[in-house]
């Protein structure tokens, strides 16, 4: 079970949709979410690898080495 607060915007959204289709909410949000929920995660888990096993370069640093520095 999960439990999340929307904003007024988008719970007007969602109940709008839901009328106007004969769909539930839920049916709706479970659509959403599984719709991109593969995205998410190739998106935060590369974030989060990166930021395991990766030395960070400085933006300075790089714009030296590629003779873009001031």
């Amino acid at each position: 079970m999960l439990a999340i607060r929307l904003t007024q915007d988008i719970e007007s959204r969602l109940t709008h949709l839901a009328q106007e289709t004969g769909l539930t909410k839920t049916a709706l949000a479970r659509e959403a979410i599984l719709e991109h929920i593969d995205d998410l995660e190739d998106y935060y888990l590369a974030q989060a690898r990166a930021r395991k096993n990766r030395k960070t370069i400085s933006l300075e640093d790089v714009e030296r080495e590629l003779g873009l520095a001031n």
